[in-house]
């Protein structure tokens, strides 16, 4: 009731009023949220307008999911309500991302078949922090690379700078792709085997190879093969090998040959395929086909 006389609510009067409860006025209260403006003669709390008016604000306050803390500082002037929310957005924004790595996961768990050790390992690696994927990365490309000062340095640096980090929205395939990348990335057969690919690339330069030929012949290599592929030419035809000799120059096919089955077998590629896919390219990108072809040419011609 109205205290008789004061124009005061009590706490049971604020309760009717705003539709909250008696214990979670009380609750706000003890907690310093609410301050009463004076206590009746019998000891009870009460409220004026003002505190109806405050009410109000705490309990949209606490609806929008601020903390009893962040109302405290706002309801008390310490803090204005834009400077709150906008960490709030921020903390909200946080738990959004997580949430949606975790639906990511569970999604993938589902439909993998996971088991609980899987699925442990699969929301370990997922939830790693981006400076955590990139050290993995560059540990990966440092061991690839360590002490092979010919290799072409604009492999290493494409290498090092290529993103791997998991979108704000990543997608079940995504998460799938980045826990089999960041488990193929440490698993030491792979390592190894990258590393005979860089000292492939090494040994192959001379010191007048200018720097980023191999990325250039790798662009002509997926140019012409695709073109072959799409005119249906054959890999052991006579046009076949003329796009050898366009694309080998006065190269040593059988080295070219050896060369590339090294960055052509199925491992190498599921690594191209995998970064594709995390980066939201599709595996095509990875372009297994051509160089499937090209290698396929290579041996045709090696065995006639």
């Amino acid at each position: 009731m109205i205290e008789h006389g004061t124009g005061l609510f009590t706490i049971g009067e604020l309760a009717r009023s705003t539709g909250l409860t008696v214990r979670t006025i009380r609750y706000w209260s003890d907690e310093g949220v609410l301050h009463p403006v004076t206590r009746s003669t019998g000891g009870y709390r009460l409220y004026d307008a003002e505190s109806v008016a405050r009410l109000e604000l705490i309990r949209t306050l606490r609806e929008l999911g601020l903390g009893l803390e962040d109302v405290r500082k706002v309801v008390s002037g310490e803090k204005d309500v834009a400077s709150v929310a906008a960490a709030h957005v921020a903390a909200l924004d946080a738990q959004i991302r997580s949430l949606k790595v975790t639906r990511a996961v569970l999604s993938t768990v589902a439909r993998r078949g996971s088991t609980a050790e899987e699925m442990t390992l699969m929301n370990k690696l997922a939830r790693l922090s981006a400076a955590e994927r990139r050290r993995i990365l560059e540990e990966f490309v440092d061991e690839m690379f360590h002490g092979l000062d010919t290799a072409d340095p604009v492999i290493r640096e494409r290498m090092r700078s290529m993103a791997v980090d998991l979108p704000d929205e990543p997608t079940p395939e995504q998460v799938d792709a980045w826990v089999e990348l960041a488990e193929m990335l440490q698993d030491p057969q792979f390592r190894a085997h990258m590393r005979k690919v860089a000292e492939f690339n090494a040994a192959g330069r001379g010191p007048e190879t200018p720097v980023g030929a191999s990325m250039w012949f790798a662009r002509r290599l997926v140019q012409l093969a695709a073109e072959a592929r799409e005119q249906g030419i054959a890999p052991g035809s006579p046009e076949a090998e003329r796009i050898l000799g366009d694309l080998l120059g006065d190269a040593d096919p059988a080295a070219v040959l050896e060369r590339l089955r090294s960055t052509t077998n199925d491992k190498v590629a599921r690594y191209r395929e995998l970064l594709a896919t995390v980066k939201g390219q599709g595996p095509e990108v990875a372009r297994r086909e051509e160089f499937g072809w090209v290698v396929a040419a290579l041996e045709a011609k090696a065995g006639s």
